[in-house]
């Protein structure tokens, strides 16, 4: 299983980055998860039907199962400091698990960095010195703010990205050990 994560800003479009490389792998006929880091609250389930109501009543574990999907939900009631490897532990096999959010997590990352978004928020790149970047994905390759050997992809150019991160081949694979 290959293990990558993509970090950045809010708004710098990591959401769709990943939403179109997870389509380029399903149509290579590879499985796909996503995991994905929210730093609020949020509902999986809308309020008034049975999932909703049998997690508001307080169960831990809300499993939602048809023919064609199946959702867990979880309440823990308090704030648990869990980490990326105990949420992939969680999933099925898979052939690649996308993780979006968890910055500073121990996987191989893309930072996905937006100039217009990094100037406004007066971010700085974590890819100068972490050696858990891969590549950078950039709406401005030519302006990135520190130069780096590593792979610097225009935004929109998964094909690139997905070359690039089979270019990582066994970088990518997951051996985290859960013991």
């Amino acid at each position: 299983m290959k293990v990558v994560g993509f970090c950045g800003s809010s708004g710098s479009g990591k959401t769709t980055l990943l939403e179109r490389l997870v389509a380029r792998l399903r149509a290579r006929g590879e499985r796909v998860s996503v995991i994905k880091h929210a730093h609020h609250g949020f509902e999986l389930d809308r309020p008034g039907k049975d999932s909703a109501r049998f997690r508001e009543a307080g169960a831990f574990e809300v499993l939602l199962a048809a023919p064609d999907r199946l959702a867990l939900l979880r309440e823990f009631g308090a704030s648990v400091p869990y980490s990326v490897h105990d949420l992939i532990a969680e999933l099925a096999p898979a052939d690649w698990v996308l993780v979006e959010g968890f910055g500073h997590a121990d996987i191989m990352r893309v930072e996905v960095w937006r100039e217009s978004v990094a100037a406004a928020r007066g971010d700085v790149p974590i890819y100068p010195e972490d050696p858990f970047v891969v590549a950078i994905a950039t709406d401005r390759p030519d302006a990135l703010p520190v130069s780096t050997l590593r792979p610097v992809l225009a935004l929109d150019d998964v094909d690139g990205l997905l070359a690039v991160l089979d270019a990582a081949g066994d970088r990518l694979d997951y051996r985290h050990d859960h013991g």
